[in-house]
């Protein structure tokens, strides 16, 4: 194996492991509806971000790749964040637990967080500016084909839990 693939699925793996270590975290310590309103919200964001037409007058002084890229992803967290703190706002917080209370559930709940950031990455923001193409965690949420089905995965478990 080339070194490059190596430390490509090594950067992938990390990036992964520290997105679902942050989704777990905030579920095991704000709780469940936590977590459920920040899902709430990335799909919320997806929408706003898809459709934001001042992407260029924002952007358009940028000159690298790479700029444009953190600054795309700076603008989906903003929006991610707007739209987490309104489901904040207007759900109800029903479940009222301790941290380590129904752990199961958050962790498939954190799972789901997980896969919404992991599809957005490869679909919808430019996270491929800063990770090698090719490697086996792309080709597990990058295929075109695909994108609906995990896109409903944190649905039907929002559904069953």
């Amino acid at each position: 194996m080339d070194t490059a693939i190596i430390l490509g699925f090594l950067s992938e793996i990390a990036y992964l492991l520290v997105v679902f270590g942050i989704m777990f975290t905030i579920a095991v310590f704000m709780g469940r509806q936590a977590i459920i309103n920040l899902i709430i919200g990335l799909y919320l964001a997806l929408l706003i971000s898809l459709e934001f037409p001042y992407y260029e007058q924002l952007l358009g002084h940028l000159n690298s790749g790479e700029s444009v890229a953190a600054a795309k992803l700076a603008l989906f967290g903003l929006f991610t964040l707007i739209t987490t703190w309104l489901s904040f706002r207007i759900m109800p917080d029903e479940f009222r637990e301790k941290k380590i209370e129904t752990l199961g559930k958050k962790f498939l709940l954190a799972g789901a967080a997980t896969v919404l950031v992991m599809i957005f990455s490869f679909h919808v923001l430019p996270v491929t500016e800063f990770l090698t193409p090719g490697t086996p965690i792309q080709s597990l949420f990058a295929p075109e084909q695909s994108f609906f089905w995990w896109l409903l995965l944190p649905l039907a478990i929002l559904f069953v839990f």
